[in-house]
């Protein structure tokens, strides 16, 4: 589904608390006007130290080379390629608000998911990029294990990358390089690489309506999909979520794989955490039963009874999960009537009903599994755009 941009990503303005904040600026704007400010109050006090220290004497002579040398330091450009390194504080400072403001970005409603998926071709929406100084550039850098598909190099955070992979943002000063977030962003391995159902040694299979024909968006094929490496599988896509979560089961000796994630339900399952919290129930850790689906696994593979032919996991927006706090396998106790049972896995559609009345736009499926021999009770979650429940 589709995100009105404005609505899901950035909250709403309020009247200020103190005659310390300025009337008319959002809280994005006011960072922005913080952060130049605190650059030009910090270059002035460097260069005023600067020039209270090596400032020539009045019985100097200006044009001996000494002297003169002295001068021109005094009066270039503190982000002069060959100037003085600048203030790390100045660095960290911009550092941190970029972070603040990436992290707002692409946070969700929850705050909570940490990644930035693009179409390939598309570009990344670089917050502040026309409040950097002189001589400041935001990078992409690729991860250790960013995977891809050929020898992944920097680029600038402008432009769209050329390669698929996982990069991560950096802040680069003249010849410094800062890392500039904890967020990761993502280009997708264009779908067309897909030949004869597979991409490389991974089997994938066919979307119905792959050649076209789909009316309704939702059941449109991705655009692209994520490689999964053995390197970066552990990457956090959120709080409590990570790329490994959406591996299609089997084809366990077959690397890399190949999966489809929508933010939106990364952001879902966020607030849903939350909401359990604030309902008495802590959550460490979630067992992601399932996640995406390969549409040739989501026909054949393991037990398909009550599968549909359109599941949303073979769209990236669905997930079954429990709550596993000790880790081992199986749903808690939630409601702590000393056994595991339907009744938990309902503590947790208590949160989802919550979420979805409180969040329309991230409406969606919900269904209760009790325990069986394959696990022991999950819920599985999406966010179709319409309420359903069977």
């Amino acid at each position: 589904m589709e995100y009105a941009r404005d609505d899901y990503l950035f909250p709403l303005w309020t009247e200020p608390h103190s005659r310390w904040e300025r009337s008319g600026l959002k809280p994005q704007q006011e960072r922005h006007f913080n952060r130049v400010a605190t650059l030009l109050v910090g270059l002035f006090l460097t260069g005023w130290v600067y020039t209270i220290g090596f400032a020539p004497r009045a019985d100097l002579d200006l044009n001996q080379p000494a002297v003169a040398s002295i001068t021109s330091q005094i009066l270039r450009s503190p982000l002069a390629s060959d100037a003085a390194p600048e203030p790390a504080f100045l660095v960290d400072e911009f550092v941190r608000s970029f972070e603040e403001d990436f992290q707002e970005q692409v946070g969700g409603l929850s705050g909570a998911v940490k990644v930035e998926i693009l179409a390939p071709g598309e570009t990344l929406q670089v917050p502040g990029a026309d409040t950097l100084p002189e001589g400041a550039q935001i990078v992409l850098r690729p991860t250790d294990g960013a995977g891809g598909t050929g020898a992944a190099s920097e680029v600038p955070a402008s432009q769209a990358p050329g390669e698929s992979g996982i990069w991560n943002l950096a802040l680069r000063v003249r010849d410094a390089i800062r890392p500039a977030s904890t967020v990761s962003v993502i280009t997708l391995v264009p779908l067309s690489r897909k030949q004869g159902g597979r991409i490389g040694n991974y089997r994938i299979g066919n979307w119905p309506n792959e050649q076209g024909g789909a009316t309704n968006p939702i059941y449109r094929p991705p655009a692209g999909m994520i490689e999964v490496t053995q390197a970066n599988k552990e990457t956090w896509l959120s709080e409590h979520i990570q790329l490994k979560d959406f591996i299609t089961k089997g084809q366990e000796g077959v690397w890399p794989k190949y999966v489809v994630v929508q933010p939106p339900i990364l952001d879902k399952i966020e607030l849903v955490v939350q909401e359990l919290e604030s309902m008495g129930h802590p959550v460490k850790n979630i067992f992601a039963v399932s996640g995406f689906r390969t549409p040739a696994y989501n026909a054949g593979g393991g037990n398909t009874a009550g599968r549909g032919k359109l599941s949303r996991h073979m769209y990236g927006d669905a997930m079954d999960i429990a709550i596993d706090n000790d880790e081992n396998g199986i749903m808690d106790d939630l409601n702590g009537d000393g056994s595991i049972n339907l009744s938990d896995a309902r503590v947790i559609g208590q949160a989802v009903d919550r979420v979805e009345r409180k969040y329309p736009n991230l409406v969606g499926g919900m269904h209760y599994y009790p325990p069986t021999g394959g696990h022991q009770g999950m819920v599985h979650i999406d966010t179709r755009g319409y309420r359903a429940r069977w």
